[in-house]
């Protein structure tokens, strides 16, 4: 199983985009967790337009966490994606809630990394990285950290921090086991290989600024339930950037350990 979480800086590199879009395109079953502090769900308001109620579901973690059954209750709360082998798990209803989550990551990290034994990869979308109640556990327990940014120096110069936290922490054994960028809108201005320069970090992959594209999945668009076929490429791209990241990390790993 790989626990791949997805966060970004600053701004709005459409993370939560991303993240639904791969977990759409993911070719294995596959559990999406709104791990989003600032709450609201934005899966269930954009894709969905706010047609499907929201169920709680981290609310009902969290008390389940307390009474010992959180390995019940996981299953009973994720939602059914329009592909029959992706599910998601929504957020907090507001920034409130997501205080309480604090409690929920760490036992959460551990039954996400039991989902293997059905054959379930897990997709987490962390939001923007050091705000209140972010689920570091998730970041921590990562077999890949994607950085998600803009290729402006405003985009770059928020995510340089981030990138040199996290990469110190996984070459140290005290973080994610991998850390890479997804830059979203390669050329404006600035390339990849300069990104990875500034950053400190390499670039696993590039997706173009194609925000018609990726419209199904942030607003949910009507009409087809496939993106646009520059978006769905890209994500292609991306996921097979993933499986090859995931597998050398644990590669490495394992050659560590022994």
């Amino acid at each position: 199983m790989a626990l791949v979480v997805l966060a970004s800086a600053s701004g709005a590199p459409g993370v939560t985009t991303t993240a639904l879009g791969l977990a759409l395109r993911w070719p294995r079953p596959v559990v999406l967790v709104d791990a989003d502090p600032v709450g609201g769900s934005a899966v269930l308001a954009g894709f969905f337009r706010g047609q499907v109620p929201h169920n709680d579901a981290m609310v009902q973690l969290v008390l389940a966490g307390r009474a010992g059954e959180l390995a019940e209750v996981l299953p009973t709360v994720l939602m059914p994606l329009p592909d029959p082998d992706a599910v998601l798990l929504p957020g907090p209803r507001s920034h409130a809630q997501a205080a309480s989550m604090n409690e929920l990551w760490p036992g959460l990290v551990d039954e996400l990394r039991s989902l293997d034994r059905n054959g379930q990869d897990v997709l987490v979308d962390a939001g923007r990285l050091g705000m209140q109640h972010s689920p570091t556990s998730l970041v921590l327990a990562a077999d890949l950290l994607l950085l998600v940014c803009h290729s402006d120096l405003p985009a770059l110069a928020a995510a340089r921090q981030w990138a040199e936290r996290w990469s110190t922490a996984s070459t140290d054994g005290l973080g994610p086991s991998a850390v890479a960028v997804l830059l979203v809108g390669e050329g404006r201005p600035y390339r990849a290989q300069e990104v990875a320069k500034v950053l400190g970090a390499s670039v696993l992959e590039t997706m173009r600024w194609d925000p018609d594209g990726a419209a199904m999945f942030s607003r949910g668009e009507p009409g087809s339930r496939r993106a646009g076929p520059t978006f769905w490429r890209d994500l292609g791209a991306v996921v097979a950037a993933i499986d090859t990241r995931v597998a050398q990390a644990r590669c490495t790993n394992a050659g560590v350990a022994s």
